[in-house]
């Protein structure tokens, strides 16, 4: 396996392309994978958009995901400078401030635009080693290549159950962790729960704790689609320390709210396969709740 999905990584882009739209037509129209779920998400989300619309957001997020994969593989054995062609970052000063003072950097991301591309393309741009906590793959070869591919330049995957060990290891050492934090908590852990496109939402609690044990300013990375193939990269400033005033569950909430934009404003670009509705808020909810159902503006703190 690990040598057929490595002679992948050296097919050219637009050949991988054709690859991907033959997988996307039989997934899609054929196996119908998880439709009925995307569908009944997106519905839910945007109950003001069309039936035709909406129906649009689905098909094109099949199709997305059929991009992303492909291209990842493309990017597992692209050159740094073949990857800062297609994947521009619009705020480097934060990073490059982080740098300068030599502070650890919480990066919060999500299953939206070319994740896979993340981790490659900010090791390309910035000097600073890069920690992405990941859950391993249950078949050892696929884990062991995944782990090759995705560190070629500087980066770090960090099995889940070993991140807090990292955190203590390197404490005081400048450098980045990232988390992809859309996915669902499973029932038992704690969560924060949000009114999040317009449902009760769960989301992982723990970001910051995080940050005000590392002292480290937290970034949301958003990744905005601009044509096939090329990305650009924004950063909104979620918090900065000192962290005295500000409660753990507030960077859980602006996260929210980051990513609720960046969904509204590309909801396409979305992982609606991942299924993020599981179960429903345990209590009851109450409609008269304060929930903030806008989007608001970028979130920008100086």
């Amino acid at each position: 396996m690990r040598f057929f999905l490595k002679a992948l990584t050296h097919i050219p882009l637009p050949i991988l392309y054709g690859i991907g739209f033959v997988a996307y037509c039989v997934v899609f129209h054929v196996m119908r994978w998880r439709r009925e779920y995307a569908e009944n998400d997106v519905a839910n989300a945007f109950p003001d958009k069309s039936p035709e619309a909406r129906a649009q957001i689905v098909r094109r997020c099949y199709r997305n995901l059929a991009d992303t994969i492909v291209e990842a593989f493309w990017g597992f054995g692209a050159s740094a400078a073949q990857l800062k062609q297609r994947v521009r970052f619009a705020d480097p000063e934060l990073i490059q401030r982080a740098i300068s003072r030599r502070q650890t950097i919480l990066l919060l991301a999500a299953h939206h635009g070319n994740w896979e591309w993340l981790l490659l393309a900010a090791g390309a741009h910035f000097p600073i080693p890069i920690d992405v906590v990941y859950q391993p793959q249950r078949l050892a070869s696929l884990d062991e290549f995944l782990r090759d591919v995705r560190c070629r330049f500087g980066g770090k995957l960090v099995p889940r159950k070993e991140f807090v060990y990292e955190l203590l290891s390197h404490a005081g050492e400048p450098r980045a962790y990232a988390l992809i934090a859309d996915q669902t908590p499973r029932k038992e852990d704690p969560k924060h729960w949000t009114r999040f496109l317009r449902q009760d939402t769960a989301f992982f609690v723990g970001a910051g704790k995080i940050a005000k044990f590392l002292e480290s300013p937290v970034y949301f990375v958003s990744m905005k689609r601009e044509r096939r193939g090329y990305y650009e990269v924004r950063l909104d400033v979620i918090a900065e320390p000192p962290y005295e005033e500000i409660d753990d569950a507030v960077v859980v909430e602006r996260y929210a709210r980051c990513l609720e934009r960046a969904i509204v404003d590309s909801p396409s670009d979305w992982l609606w396969l991942q299924k993020k509705w599981k179960y429903k808020k345990p209590v009851p909810g109450d409609e008269k709740k304060p929930y903030r159902e806008g989007v608001p503006a970028r979130v920008r703190i100086s």
